[in-house]
C-alpha cells in the first residue's frame, strides 16, 4: 500500500502561508468555537502520521508509505466541554533535513505532541533534544503532552512505560502510550490535548487535572 502525501516546501515555510494553506483551510466549512493549532513531533518513522490518520479517518496506515516530506495537516473539530473545538493538526517530517521547515511553524503554535516509539530506544533518547528545539522556537506557554506509540507491541518493547512517565515527570508534561495500529488512547490523547489547551489559553486554573495526573497505558 502506498500513499502520496501533499506538503509544503522550505521556501512556502519561509513565507509563512502558502497559497495552498489558504485554498485548503477555505475549504473546512464545519462549525467551531475556537480553533488551535497541534504539531506532532518526533524521529522518523515513530508513528506521526499513523497517529493523524487514526484520529481524523480511524484507520490505520498498514504496510508501506511514503514518508512525510516537509510538513502536512488535517482539520478535525471535538467536541470539549460543551464547545466545538477544531484542531488544526500538522504532521511533521522527523528527518534532520526537514528541521528548517518545521522549525518555521513553532512559533504560532499552541499544542505539541512529541512522540518516541517504544521498542526504538533512539527514538526515546532524543526526546530530550526535541524537547531543547521546542524551548528554543515555540511559544513559552505552549502546550506539550509526551506519547510513547506502539503499544501494541510489547513483545518487542526496549523502553519501559515507567521510563516515558519518569521522563514526562521530570519536564511536567502529561503521558500516556497509544496505538495508531489499535487505537488506544489516540482520541483520548488528542481530547487530552485540547482540554489542556482551552484550559490553559482561558487561564483556568484546573485545566490540567483530569488529564495531567493519570497514567493511560
Amino acid at each position: 500500500m502506498s500513499t502520496r502525501k501533499t506538503s509544503l516546501t522550505d521556501k512556502q515555510a519561509k513565507n509563512g502561508t502558502s497559497k495552498y494553506v489558504l485554498e485548503r483551510c477555505a475549504s473546512i466549512n464545519e462549525y467551531y468555537d475556537v480553533a488551535f493549532k497541534v504539531m506532532l513531533l518526533g524521529d522518523s518513522a515513530v508513528g506521526k502520521t499513523c497517529v493523524l490518520v487514526r484520529f481524523k479517518d480511524g484507520a490505520f496506515l498498514g504496510g508501506n508509505f511514503i514518508a512525510t516530506v516537509g510538513i502536512d495537516f488535517r482539520n478535525k473539530v471535538v467536541d470539549v466541554d460543551n464547545l466545538k473545538v477544531k484542531l488544526q493538526i500538522w504532521d511533521t517530517a522527523g528527518q534532520e533535513r526537514f528541521r528548517s521547515v518545521t522549525h518555521a511553524y513553532y512559533r504560532d503554535a499552541q499544542a505539541l505532541l512529541l512522540l518516541y516509539d517504544i521498542t526504538n530506544k533512539p527514538s526515546f533518547d532524543n526526546i530530550r533534544a526535541w524537547l531543547t528545539e521546542i524551548f528554543d522556537y515555540a511559544q513559552k506557554d505552549v502546550v506539550i503532552m509526551l506519547l510513547g506509540n506502539k503499544s501494541d507491541m510489547a513483545a518487542e518493547r526496549v523502553v519501559k512505560t515507567e521510563e516515558g512517565e519518569k521522563l514526562a515527570k521530570e519536564y511536567g508534561v502529561p503521558f500516556m502510550e497509544t496505538s495508531a495500529k489499535t487505537g488506544v488512547n489516540v482520541e483520548l490523547a488528542f481530547l487530552a490535548i485540547a482540554n489542556i489547551t482551552r484550559g490553559h489559553k482561558a487561564n483556568l486554573p484546573t485545566y490540567c487535572t483530569k488529564f495531567c495526573t493519570f497514567r493511560c497505558t
